[in-house]
């Protein structure tokens, strides 16, 4: 480069940065962009400001006055042709100002949806590339479910991997059905699920941490429950505490006969 003379990417950077001029013909040409923004549509406000956006072209925005588009406008962009003293209508538009009222972001279905939100009668597709399961013909990554299917020879499309089991395992662990649920807290200490003769424990390698509980008169009954989970309905609670008559506190007596009435 020849001293003294500027870069050539240097000049366009600058001719780049430049703000463009505003063009008076197009600016003054307001009943013209009035006129435009009436055809295009209806709630044409007051007019609000004129912007340069290159050499001989302008946008003039109007307020729009639509029941529900509170901060909206309306633009109608001007041009002109080079040495012309007439403005000329490119394009209208309603768009969103900075404080426009505008709908959130759409955000897909699989990110909305909440766990136990299906509901009887509806239909939920699993993701081809789901990160919890992966294809049924390779191992499982769980040693008794491999071996029972070895030994049985089937299988399914599709199983939970070590990733989407750990997340299942976590999710009800810290659940209603875990070791610090209100029901688990205020059964007595040693009265755990584990040791319960009601506890059917899952298969594979679920088994050591979950069961099913089995117990009918037990609200947890149908349920996956932790190991160490708990409730009064234990097969062992009179173990644990004294059940007999003579240990159950009983209410004390109140008599009401306020709502009595003489016959």
């Amino acid at each position: 480069m020849l001293e003294g003379v500027p870069d050539s990417s240097t000049a366009t950077a600058k001719i780049r940065a430049r703000k463009p001029k505003l063009d008076r013909v197009l600016a003054d040409a307001l009943d013209l962009a009035r006129e435009a923004a009436e055809e295009a549509g209806d709630g044409i406000g007051d007019h609000l400001s004129v912007e340069a956006e290159t050499d001989r072209v302008v946008t003039h925005y109007f307020d729009c006055s639509l029941a529900g588009y509170r901060g909206w406008r309306w633009a109608v962009v001007l041009t002109r042709a080079p040495r012309a003293r007439v403005a000329t209508v490119s394009e209208t538009a309603l768009l969103p100002g900075p404080d426009a009222l505008r709908a959130p972001a759409w955000v897909p279905w699989s990110e909305r949806l909440q766990g136990g939100e299906v509901g009887t009668g509806e239909v939920l597709p699993t993701e081809e590339d789901d990160d919890r399961l992966m294809p049924a013909y390779q191992l499982s990554d769980d040693d008794a479910v491999d071996d029972l299917a070895a030994e049985l020879g089937v299988g399914r499309t599709r199983v939970m991997n070590r990733e989407g089991r750990a997340e299942t395992a976590q999710r009800w662990y810290d659940g209603d059905r875990g070791p610090t649920a209100p029901i688990a807290e205020a059964a007595p200490a040693p009265a755990r699920c584990g040791t319960c003769g009601f506890f059917m424990p899952l298969a594979g390698s679920m088994r050591l941490a979950f069961g099913a509980c089995a117990n009918l008169y037990s609200s947890e009954d149908a349920r996956v429950v932790s190991a160490d989970h708990g409730c009064g309905a234990h097969s062992q609670i009179s173990e644990f505490v004294d059940t007999t008559p003579q240990g159950v506190e009983k209410s004390e007596i109140i008599y009401d006969d306020e709502g009595s009435e003489l016959l």
